[in-house]
């Protein structure tokens, strides 16, 4: 097994963990910046880019091609399959599936076992794979899923178990099966409070 990577100062890497796992010749090293910790048997694929302050949990996997920003915490057994855009601040709990052309903003809340598709006729038709957007300070709730495609608008907050099957507009409340929209209450009105810097207390979640 070959790795490629370049890891910045104050690191922890677990047992059993992996960084830089190349997947094809001529791929990029993977890039991890300072004061990350990285828990035992996650995998981190080459071309990789991901800034300071990264927190994993155990059984993490991230493929090729994603980008992560700094203080992002990714929760036990959650997969980020490739492609995918990551902003900073964001607090991804365990059990997440993310696929493949994903594209997430700053200051991010993804519940746990939250789920994100990519493909709206699995194996039936042929279509272009596309993943939700998030923008700047959604919250997902838990198991929640996002159909493909799906935009969640700035300050959205899906609730826990919702079926998201279209755009949600900002700073709008999305609850059910399939998810119908209603104004946010005031005291959500609010940027998330997500502090992910491992030098301070977190509401964010343990990992």
């Amino acid at each position: 097994m070959k790795t490629k990577a370049r890891i910045g100062r104050n690191c922890t890497i677990q047992d059993n963990a992996i960084v830089g796992l190349v997947y094809m010749e001529n791929c990029k090293p993977a890039v991890i910046g300072n004061n990350a910790v990285i828990r035992a048997n996650t995998i981190i694929y080459a071309d990789v880019e991901i800034g300071n302050n990264l927190r994993t949990g155990h059984y993490v996997l991230i493929r090729e091609n994603t980008k992560i920003g700094d203080n992002v915490l990714i929760g036990t057994q959650t997969i980020i399959d490739g492609n995918t855009e990551i902003g900073s601040n964001v607090s991804i709990q365990s059990s997440v599936y993310i696929p493949l052309n994903t594209k997430i903003g700053d200051n991010v809340f993804i519940g746990p076992r939250a789920v994100m598709t990519n493909d709206k006729y699995p194996i039936r038709k042929r279509m272009e794979l596309r993943g939700p957007i998030l923008e700047d300070n959604v919250s997902i709730g838990a198991n929640s899923i996002i159909m493909p495609g799906v935009r969640v608008g700035e300050g959205a907050f899906v609730a826990a178990g919702s079926v998201v099957t279209r755009d949600v507009p900002p700073f709008m409340l999305a609850i059910g099966s399939p998810a119908r929209f209603k104004p946010l209450p005031n005291d959500l009105k609010r940027k998330n409070m997500i502090q992910n810097d491992t030098n301070r207390k977190t509401n964010s979640g343990r990992v």
